[in-house]
């Protein structure tokens, strides 16, 4: 990635500063109307519930006196976020960002749209808690290949290591910059299988090894090592040979690792 690329990806940050001081999640004292931000919620989703086959995308309210925690990922975070939920149900409150993430590039769009859509004062009577924590993860839609929009081997790889890498920094930078009192959670990427359509084996240790790069200049953010855990366990959890994802005997012992790492931070 060019250095003016990335000076875009950090303005996006900067913009979003100068829309909200203090950070999104800034208490603008107008009280939140549940059924407003419930519809809100319901729209800016669609019907990604349906597509997945999960109840991850609920829509879920602030609740007075408990900590607000936000996950954020792709598919792999989609399938564990029920189970995540449900195992803090009585200590906070767990969001989830309203699509698949994606690659790192589309984080900071993302996070923007979130708040644009759901916080006050862009919407009247919206969301005004702080962040708690943030769960985050981005690499597995980076590593991958696609010709076209087709997973293919053969065609270009979405981030290279440097794009990634600096996307990540910019990540970093724009989370601390806009939620300076949440504490902050980094996902290592789940393992790539061999013969994965349009991923190559080993590329998540790649991936990994440069995020902890990117990471060690951030040494108050936790590592939830998601592949250490996840590895010895690759054969069973997925759903078929060459899939990425996991059947439900994983994704619910993955929503219940991610729960105990975050509990550790609440």
């Amino acid at each position: 990635m060019k250095r003016k690329e990335f000076i875009k990806i950090i303005g996006l940050g900067g913009l979003a500063i100068s829309v909200v001081p203090n950070g999104f999640s800034a208490t603008l004292g107008t009280k939140t109307n549940e059924e407003i931000c419930r519809s809100q919620w319901n729209t800016l989703c669609g019907n990604i519930g349906e597509v997945y086959k999960t109840d991850a995308f609920k829509y879920v309210h602030p609740k007075k006196g408990k900590p607000n925690v936000l996950i954020y990922g792709d598919s792999i975070s989609i399938l564990y976020t029920s189970e995540a939920r449900a195992q803090l149900d009585d200590k906070a409150t767990v969001f989830r960002l309203f699509k698949n993430g994606g690659s790192s590039q589309n984080f900071i769009p993302n996070m923007n749209t979130l708040q644009e859509t759901m916080f006050q004062p862009n919407l009247k009577e919206g969301w005004d808690f702080k962040w708690d924590i943030i769960h985050f993860n981005v690499g597995l839609h980076d590593l991958k290949y696609l010709k076209g929009k087709n997973l293919n081997k053969e065609g270009k790889q979405v981030s290279s290591i440097s794009e990634y890498k600096m996307n990540l920094q910019a990540i970093c930078e724009y989370l601390k910059s806009n939620f300076p009192k949440a504490k902050l959670i980094f996902a290592t990427t789940t393992p790539v299988p061999a013969h994965a359509k349009g991923r190559f084996e080993g590329d998540s240790v790649i991936y990994n090894k440069a995020a902890l790069e990117v990471l060690e200049k951030y040494p108050d953010i936790k590592i939830n090592d998601l592949y250490r855990f996840t590895k010895p366990h690759l054969e069973t959890w997925a759903q078929e040979p060459g899939n990425v994802h996991y059947k439900e005997l994983g994704f619910l012992a993955q929503g219940k690792e991610v729960a105990k790492i975050i509990e550790t931070e609440l």
